[in-house]
This record gives C-alpha cells, structure tokens and sequence, in this order.
C-alpha cells in the first residue's frame, strides 16, 4: 500500500526525533516522572510540534493510547461549544486503566475565538486532576495570557541545515534515492526549515525519478530558481526595465507563481546584490509595501511592475551616486 511519506517517516520515538534537543530533554523528563504540566508548543510549521504531541501520548500510554488521548483541530472547530462540549465531556471522567490522567491535544489552538480561549482557561483549571492539555500554535501571540500563564511553554525553532540533511539522507537510503549535490541545496531552500514540504517535495520528485535534480525541486515547489530571481533584479538595477519586465512574467506563467510568491524571492535576493546597505534596507520597504497591497487586495502585475520600477529607480541613483 502506497502512504504519504509526511505519516511514513514520522517519528514514533522520541529518539527518533530531530533538532529541538533542548524542548526534547525536558518533555522526555516529564514523561519518564508520568507527571507533567499543561504544555503550549509554539513555533513554525513542519517543526515537529505535533508529532512531539503524538510521542509523548504513546510513552505515556503504551498500545492503549488512543483511549486516553483527545485530537482536535481548532482550525476546523474554533466555537465555543467545542471546548463547552467536547473537551469538557473528555476531561471529566478518569483515564482508563492505570494511567494517572488523559491528554487533550488541541492543534493550531491560535485559531480559537477569544470566548473559546476564555472557556478552555476555566476547564484547564477544573479537570487538572484527570485531564493535561497540550496547545499547539504558530503564533503564541494570539493565545490569552491566562492560558499562557498556566503554561508550561515550549518555542520550537526552524529545522537547520544539519538537522535537515540528516532526514533528507535517511530517507534517500530508505527510498533507493540519488540526489544531487545542487538538488540537495534546492531542497534547503525551498523548505526553509519546514520538516513537513521537504519530505513533499522529495515524494513528489520520487515519483518521476529516482534521481532528484535541482530544477525538479523547483517545480514541485513552484518556486523559480534564485539564479533566476537574480537576473530579473539585476536587469531591473542596470536600467533594463521592459527586459526585467518581460522575463518577471514568463518566470510567473512558466512555474505558475503568485505575487506574494515572487515579492518573497524577490527580498531574500536583494541582499546578495552588490549594492550598498541603505539602498539594499529602501529595497526592503519597497518589497513590503508591494506585498502589504498584495495582500489587501490589489493586481498583482500591477504591483510587481510598481516594485520592478522602483528598484530601476533606485538603481539609477545609486549609479550615479558611485
């Protein structure tokens, strides 16, 4: 039978567990005491916050975890009446077998409305004798200072380059898979520290090859190549508007980019130009003016032509200036 990779190569263990070594040491440590208090994990996507969730359910819990642990999404459930009725009717009654108490798990927790949050700060307090919650969230902003405060709170970092070519080499000598060394750069890149659409864009270039070039990546990623994002903002500097135009536009159709997208590239390229820092910084602003009217609402082209403008303008003057 054919899985997705993301459930086939996630850790069971926590040995099995990459990066986070410090937020490993102390979760393995409540584990070992079968005590611990309500976690919040907070930190980017594909990190490992919810599969650390998952382990520490099945140390705790044995073969029979499933009866003593409760997965919600608040994403797709964010009311109140979830917390009213569900959690609540979870949370009150004792664990099954031995166990000193259950676990209620509750992904992307940010989504929760703030009388959702005000309503799970209450069961957190009532059923701690029967029930733990962990919280899982992107943003530990959105979360309400008493749900914070009873807490213990855990902030998960980006995967490095080390930790991911660990998991990029496991799964290649599991799978028959030659990558190549540029192809290899392509997927740290792409990624961007995101342990889950790594492992995706390996499938999906598995699935055409068992050798995995760089130009593969970039399209499964739908992602142009920074060689190629260099070119255009380099156009655009030497004065060569319309060429910089014109090749922006074929790189949008040809790998079916969005604005939001390009803007991105765009600002991770402008510090590998050789301009000086203020021009670099003012380049900066203009990506994030550019995409703050993306995302407000307005004509991508029309935005990327305005963005494309202004660093022909900037350019022009920093010519001159030198």
């Amino acid at each position: 039978m054919t899985t997705i990779w993301t459930e086939k190569y996630r850790p069971k263990t926590f040995a099995d567990v990459i990066g986070q070594k410090d937020i490993l040491q102390r979760v393995t440590a409540f584990v070992e005491q079968k005590n611990m208090p309500h976690l919040l994990f907070a930190g980017p996507a594909g990190v490992g916050k919810s599969t650390l969730a998952l382990i520490i359910a099945r140390s705790l819990f044995g073969e029979n975890w499933k009866s003593n642990f409760l997965e919600l999404n608040a994403s797709d459930e964010r009311g109140i009446d979830v917390v009213r009725i569900k959690v609540k009717d979870f949370a009150r009654t004792k664990a099954l077998g031995n166990d000193p108490f259950k676990i209620i798990f509750l992904d992307e927790c940010d989504a929760l409305t703030k009388e959702a949050q005000q309503a799970l700060r209450r069961t957190m307090e009532n059923y701690t004798r029967t029930c733990r919650f962990v919280l899982s969230c992107n943003y530990s902003s959105k979360i309400i200072e008493p749900i914070m405060s009873r807490c213990a709170v855990f902030r998960f970092k980006s995967l490095t380059r080390q930790d991911m070519h660990v998991l990029v080499e496991r799964i290649a000598k599991e799978e028959g898979l030659v990558i190549e060394e540029k192809a290899l750069a392509a997927l740290f890149e792409t990624s961007d520290g995101d342990c889950r659409q790594i492992v995706n864009i390996m499938q999906s270039c598995a699935s055409l090859s068992t050798t995995i070039t760089e130009q593969a990546v970039y399209a499964m990623a739908a992602q142009a190549r920074p060689a190629e994002i260099k070119e255009i903002v380099s156009l655009a500097l030497q004065n060569k508007f319309l060429a910089a135009r014109d090749k922006l536009l074929d790189m949008m159709l040809s790998y079916g980019l969005s604005g939001i997208d390009v803007i991105k590239q765009i600002q991770k390229e402008v510090w590998n130009t050789e301009l000086d820092g203020r021009t670099k910084i003012q380049l900066i602003e203009k990506c994030g003016d550019a995409e703050f009217r993306l995302v407000e609402g307005s004509d991508e082209y029309v935005q990327l032509e305005a963005l494309l403008a202004s660093i022909t303008l900037l350019g022009t003057v920093a010519l001159k200036s030198s």
